[in-house]
Parts: C-alpha cells; sequence; structure tokens
C-alpha cells in the first residue's frame, strides 16, 4: 500500500503509555505513531538488542515532546511484567495507557494431533500476558483518572483459521476479556478496546512466500487486495489512546482491508 501523510496535533502530549513487545512490527508501529503524538512510550519485550535497535527507529518519528524508552520485560512472568509497568509509569509519574500488544502463535495441528504443551504455551502468552498487563497497569489508570487499554487481538479471534490451535482461541479470549473489563471499569473511566489486525507486513508474516497458496488465501479474501502495515495498525491505536475516543470502550476493531468480511486464510501447506 502507498505511504500515508499524517499531520499530528499533539493530542497525546504529556501522557505516558507501556507499549509491550514493541521492539518489532505491530508493536513498533504503535510505538511510533504515539510519540509522533506527542506520547511518552516505553517499549518492552525480551531482547535488549532489539529493544535498542527499535528505540533508535522510533527516536526518528518523535515530535509534539515525546519520548521514548525502554525495559527489557516478559509479559508471562508477573513479577517482570510489574516491574515494567513501574518503570513506564516512573516518566511522568502517572501511565495513561498501554497496549498489550506482546503475543504470537506457534506450529499448526490439527486437534487429534495437537500437542498440549503448545497449545499451554501461546495460551500462556496471548491471554495470561494480557491479564497480567491489565493487572498492574489498571491501579496506575485508575489513580491518573482515567485512561485507555488496547488488547492486540487478530482476525483470527473473528474469523476461524485451521489448524492454529492455541492461536484463534487465545485472540477470542483477548477479545472477551476487553469487553469484560470494559464493563467493570467504565466507572473508572478506563477504556479497553480491542484490535484485529489482518495480514499485516510484519517479519512473522514476511515467512510466508508472496508466490505461495497461503499469501494468495489471504489476498483473495481481502477486499482492497493488499497486505497492511504496521502504521495501519498505530494509527487507530493512537486514537483509541487519545482523548478523541473517550466514548468508545468494549469494542473489536478491524484494521485488515475488509478481510473479515470473507473468510480466513487457508495454511494447510504448513500444517505439522
Amino acid at each position: 500500500m502507498s505511504s500515508v501523510v499524517t499531520t499530528y496535533s499533539g493530542n497525546l502530549t504529556g501522557l505516558a503509555v507501556l507499549v509491550t513487545g514493541g521492539g518489532t512490527g505491530i508493536g513498533q508501529g504503535c510505538a511510533e505513531e504515539l510519540v509522533a503524538d506527542g506520547a511518552h512510550v516505553t517499549i518492552c519485550g525480551r531482547r535488549k538488542e532489539v529493544l535498542e535497535a527499535a528505540v533508535e527507529r522510533i527516536t526518528t518519528r518523535i515530535s509534539h515532546g515525546g519520548s521514548v524508552r525502554f525495559t527489557v520485560a516478559d509479559v508471562t512472568d508477573e513479577a517482570s511484567i510489574a516491574a515494567a509497568v513501574t518503570y513506564a509509569a516512573e516518566r511522568t509519574g502517572a501511565l495513561n495507557g498501554c497496549i498489550a500488544n506482546a503475543g504470537g502463535g506457534g506450529v499448526l495441528y490439527d486437534y487429534q494431533d495437537m500437542d498440549v504443551q503448545e497449545f499451554e504455551r501461546v495460551f500462556r502468552l496471548n491471554v495470561l500476558g494480557t491479564m497480567l498487563c491489565i493487572k498492574h497497569t489498571l491501579p496506575h489508570l485508575i489513580s491518573a483518572g482515567g485512561g485507555s487499554f488496547v488488547g492486540m487481538s487478530s482476525l483470527a479471534g473473528h474469523l476461524t483459521h485451521p489448524w492454529m490451535g492455541a492461536y484463534p482461541v487465545s485472540k477470542a479470549g483477548i477479545e472477551t476479556m476487553m469487553r469484560n473489563a470494559a464493563d467493570e471499569n467504565g466507572c473508572h473511566r478506563v477504556r479497553f478496546n480491542a484490535v484485529r489486525p489482518g495480514f499485516i507486513a510484519t517479519e512473522t508474516m514476511a515467512g510466508i512466500p508472496e508466490d505461495s497458496d497461503v499469501y494468495r488465501s489471504y489476498i483473495n479474501n481481502t477486499p482492497m487486495g493488499d497486505v497492511g502495515q504496521p502504521g495501519d495498525v498505530g494509527r487507530l491505536v493512537r486514537f483509541l489512546i487519545s482523548p478523541e475516543s473517550q466514548w468508545i470502550t468494549g469494542q473489536s476493531i478491524g484494521v485488515d482491508g475488509g478481510h473479515g468480511l470473507r473468510r480466513g486464510p487457508d495454511f494447510t501447506p504448513f500444517k505439522a
């Protein structure tokens, strides 16, 4: 897709936001959009060298007094994510938003051959990791007088993705978690929404060759006939963090070129 020219007005100036899995792909795209609109962003992930490189790239997008820094953290380890949240809040003395982006898939199986440990690993990463982010950011968001939490779902949380085991189940779980948390915390002015990316050009999706049947199954089921970019997700996330979205909560919003109107991709050639 062609690049997008965006004018940033500084709607996020002074806000502190944590982005998990912010070193690559969609997480980095979200961080770039946030700092461009003035946010003080902390990215976290498990690999220091990846985070350091990401900070260098994200720094080029800073505007309206924003900033970016990183901390090493594993979202499946409660003490680790608690420390990352504390670090993110130290920048301004408050925390105003969280993008729970860290997650992933795994080996493709049909159910009769499912590896239980692999199923549990993916579920723990996506569902438990998101829950721990809610648990430790929520007191800060409440104390700040309100805020915005974005859970990273997927097209797979909405359309069937055969052979993907725990991945679509876990992404659907994230959407349910966002609805429940939104219902519980509207009284605190804390909003919870999920974002559903489709096929986004990231390092992970780069493993699907463009001349493959799997790649074609994505394009053929996408009305706009193309692949999205991390910034496409980042621009929606920037809006959901901003005060402009103050009356939006408990929603799951697709960023997929219309793919959610049709059917999921066919990963049969990759099945174990």
